[in-house]
């Protein structure tokens, strides 16, 4: 090769990414990061919006891990492109709605595209055999690098001892021997070549950095899907499943109450969207109604539902603001819901 090889790294801003890039990095290849968003990350959302755990940061740890590696990061909007893979995966669900093989392949199939239109020479990925049970696996692996067309183009660092040698290690672009055999579950390894490299600060998002992993979060899928014509999503609608305590006591209307100062922020930006209450003699949560031909007893029981979840719970009755729109609105009169939950209405 007449220049430095140049790789592109799956960065998801896990520990695992992180390493895979630093480790090519260290022999001397040219690395820039690749971050697919699906609506459904984790990191930079949630976490961002909530006033809670304040000493926690505030950050995308894609960019974070960019920045400490020192590499430019490219974010790729992959939302209406990802609805396929969500809704119909050739390789089925995980736990939850994770469609984690086919996200993968999917992913991989997206990197070499963009390696190809950039000119660069192959893909790296933080995968390790035997860490996540449907994707990471010895038997899958083959799979990923075959359907997505990457073949021996496809790196994967943390793991390559365990694996047949890439065109990066054939061609000399990286020494197979300076890589690493990585296996299993446990993070110690990964830890230990962090703590070697003098990386003392990464990310640990449980169960990875996507809430289709979530149970909660794909019941709250499930439930959307079951109560529209058709599965089909918009980016709201599954940004609006990450926040807020979710309730539906009918059939066809559900109500998405705030928990804290953080989500009813967030919240007010879709005062235009959704008939929507908020609390007025005493704090509490702002509520958007999520349903058609609400009529003024659903919308009563959705005061007294927010009334409950408020400061004035135990107050004979709670004033609340009813909108249709951010600037206009009526109040009235409740009394808060008093009778236990259903559990059938808690998402």
């Amino acid at each position: 090769m007449d220049r430095q090889p140049r790789a592109v790294a799956l960065i998801s801003g896990g520990l695992d990414s992180m390493l895979a890039a630093k480790a090519v990095l260290e022999q001397g290849v040219h690395v820039e990061g690749i971050n697919f968003f699906t609506g459904f990350c984790v990191e930079g959302h949630t976490h961002a919006v909530r006033k809670q755990e304040r000493d926690k940061p505030k950050r995308n740890n894609s960019l974070w891990v960019a920045e400490q590696l020192g590499i430019k990061l490219h974010i790729v909007d992959i939302v209406e492109e990802y609805k396929d893979v969500v809704l119909n995966p050739k390789h089925g669900y995980g736990a939850n709605l994770n469609p984690c093989l086919d996200c993968k392949i999917f992913m991989v199939k997206k990197a070499k595209e963009w390696l190809l239109k950039h000119d660069f020479d192959f893909i790296i990925t933080g995968e390790v055999v035997g860490q996540r049970p449907m994707s990471q696996r010895a038997f899958t692996m083959p799979i990923v690098a075959a359907e997505s067309g990457a073949e021996d183009l496809l790196l994967r660092p943390l793991s390559a001892q365990n694996l047949p040698p890439s065109r990066a290690e054939r061609e000399g672009w990286v020494k197979r021997e300076q890589l690493f055999k990585f296996s299993g579950r446990s993070r110690k390894p990964q830890i230990a070549l962090a703590n070697q490299w003098g990386i003392n600060e990464f990310a640990q998002p449980a169960g990875g950095c996507c809430f289709l992993t979530d149970a909660n979060y794909s019941d709250k899928l499930r439930d959307l899907w079951a109560h529209r014509p058709s599965r089909n999503y918009a980016l709201d609608d599954i940004m609006l499943l990450k926040i807020g305590r979710h309730l539906r006591p009918r059939p066809h209307f559900k109500m998405i109450l705030s928990r804290e100062e953080g989500e009813t922020n967030f919240l007010e930006g879709y005062k235009n969207e959704f008939v929507w209450i908020k609390t007025a003699s005493c704090s509490g949560p702002l509520t958007l109604l999520d349903g058609d031909n609400l009529s003024e007893e659903d919308i009563h029981l959705a005061a007294q539902l927010t009334a409950r979840y408020s400061k004035g719970k135990d107050a004979a009755t709670v004033i609340c603001k009813v909108g249709h729109s951010r600037d206009e609105f009526k109040e009235v009169n409740v009394q808060p819901f008093s009778e236990p939950i259903p559990s059938e209405w808690l998402l």
